[in-house]
């Protein structure tokens, strides 16, 4: 058997169109599924305010919604729970307890919250604003 002195080496090409298609079609798989998830959090407009401070303690947010919904953190609590749940926190570290209330949340359920807050003990309280700079 003879074998032949020369070996001829093809070079293939790779098609790129369907490279493309399989790209594409995940970019509008994930472009439509992100669009679908739901973002965590309590939707709160915050009034706007020119003198507003810093913050440089440890915080604890209160966040009154508009409907007047009272929520420690994300969890939703009546105001009788607020209150016995910021009595046992009171002990425990030091703190500044920010209330985050919307901008169309009656006043009297926002004074009705910083009253809770200071009838169970805590003595620095602020309210959150955003500042006019950042609209």
């Amino acid at each position: 058997m003879r074998f032949p002195r020369r070996y001829e080496i093809f070079k293939g090409q790779i098609n790129m169109a369907p490279l493309i298609d399989v790209v594409l079609q995940q970019l509008i798989y994930f472009m439509l599924t992100s669009s679908f998830i739901m973002q965590p959090g309590i939707k709160i407009n915050l009034p706007s305010a020119v003198s507003t401070d810093k913050i440089e303690e440890k915080e604890i947010f209160i966040n009154v919604s508009a409907e007047g919904i009272i929520f420690l953190g994300e969890k939703q609590v009546s105001p009788e729970q607020l209150a016995i749940l910021l009595r046992s926190l009171k002990n425990k570290e030091h703190f500044i307890v920010v209330i985050k209330g919307d901008i169309k949340t009656p006043h009297g359920k926002i004074v009705n919250v910083m009253d809770i807050a200071r009838t169970s003990g805590i003595s620095k309280i602020a309210i959150a604003t955003i500042p006019v700079s950042e609209q």
